[in-house]
Formats: C-alpha cells, sequence, structure tokens
C-alpha cells in the first residue's frame, strides 16, 4: 500500500506567511462588514458603497420593521382595563323618548356619511422620483388624511417643520400603498408628507386632508 508523502520543511509555508494570509483574510472580512453587512442589516453605510447597491435601503426596511414589531410587543402588553358592568335601569324609557333618541342616532350617522374632504391633491411620481406636500397649520390644529396610489408603492415620511429649526417627525413608511389617519400638529409651522417611489412603475398618487389648515402647498 502506498502512502502519501510527508511535506518537507521547506514546502511548510512559513510563520511570515500565515500571518500574513490571517491578516488579507481579517481585511477581506472587515471590508464585507462594512460595505456589506452593517448597511443590509442595520442601515449603517459608512462608505456609501450599501446605498450604490441597495443595501442600506434594505436595512432601513428591516430596522423599520424591526422597530414596529418592538411597538407592537409593547402595546400588546399592557393590560386593557375592565369594562365596568353597565347601569341598571330602574325605569323603561318612554315611547316618545327612544323615538327621538333612535332619530338622533340616525341623523350623527347620515351626517358623519355625508362629510368629503376639503382637499384632494394628485401627483405622478417615475420610479425613483420624490415629493413633498404640506399643510400649514397652527399648534394643536388636526386635520383628518388619507392617501392612496394607483400602482406600485412609497416610501414616506410625515413630519413638520417650524420657525427656529423646529422639526419633528410623527411617522414613517416603507413600501406603502396606502395610509390615512389624523395629523395634529406640535407647534406652528408647515406639516405634511415626503413620498419617494421606490417600485419600477410610476404611481399615481392622491392626498384627500379636510380639518384646520389654513393652506396645502407642494414644497418638491
Amino acid at each position: 500500500m502506498y502512502n502519501t508523502d510527508m511535506p518537507t520543511r521547506a514546502e511548510l509555508p512559513s510563520t511570515r506567511q500565515l500571518i500574513r494570509s490571517t491578516l488579507i483574510a481579517i481585511a477581506a472580512a472587515v471590508a464585507l462588514l462594512i460595505t456589506a453587512v452593517l448597511p443590509a442589516e442595520y442601515a449603517v453605510d459608512p462608505t456609501g458603497i450599501g446605498r450604490v447597491l441597495g443595501l442600506t435601503e434594505m436595512g432601513e426596511i428591516k430596522q423599520q420593521l424591526s422597530a414596529e414589531a418592538q411597538a407592537d410587543n409593547a402595546a400588546g402588553s399592557i393590560p386593557m382595563p375592565t369594562d365596568p358592568a353597565p347601569a341598571s335601569v330602574s325605569e323603561p324609557l318612554s315611547e316618545g323618548v327612544a323615538e327621538d333618541t333612535a332619530a338622533a342616532d340616525l341623523a350623527g350617522v347620515q351626517v358623519e356619511d355625508e362629510r368629503t374632504w376639503n382637499d384632494e391633491t394628485t401627483l405622478t411620481l417615475a420610479p425613483g422620483e420624490a415629493a413633498e406636500v404640506k399643510l400649514v397649520m397652527n399648534a394643536g390644529d388636526a386635520a383628518t388624511y388619507e392617501w392612496t396610489v394607483s400602482a406600485g408603492h412609497l416610501n414616506s415620511d410625515l413630519h413638520g417643520d417650524g420657525r427656529g429649526g423646529q422639526s419633528i417627525s410623527y411617522r414613517k413608511g416603507r413600501s406603502e400603498a396606502s395610509d390615512s389617519g389624523e395629523l395634529t400638529a406640535a407647534f406652528d409651522g408647515s406639516h405634511g408628507w415626503f413620498w419617494r417611489n421606490r417600485s419600477n412603475v410610476s404611481v399615481d398618487l392622491t392626498l384627500n386632508t379636510r380639518g384646520a389648515y389654513s393652506e396645502v402647498k407642494r414644497v418638491l
């Protein structure tokens, strides 16, 4: 039986060669960490290469989803208060009072159904294009909003800017086709939305608003 020859001392790598190979491997690992892992996992991009390769946006989405999951978990851990027992009714309502109450409830539903939007803003964003629309509001003013897109999806940032460098971010969205809610101004200034089309198709965006604001203006 033939046994493999053992390498001679001259054929073995020297200590210097081993150290050099180790340093090269460490440098390659650090480079991979900085240019790929950190941008893709944590949205940390010190070199800017991750942004060019699209890895930084992936990391931003992961961080956003992680923050939303933590917020959902925190909200789910708060015990809900027990509803108090209904108070007993000692006397039945008269027929006339009951009818008046039912009519008032029905009128309230009809008023709610008849509410319409004060303003409608429509935009078309090509792939990669951005836009910004703001409401001019005073501190404490509230506005109801709803925006939708015809196709694709948008990244969004609902924020406000005021005098003296005041700024606030109310919410951020990633790859969304719609959003709705109520915006309450934290201070006097312009409050609204920044959108960027990160899909590969043109997007028709419709923003509907109503409430306490003096102007709707497109900033970008």
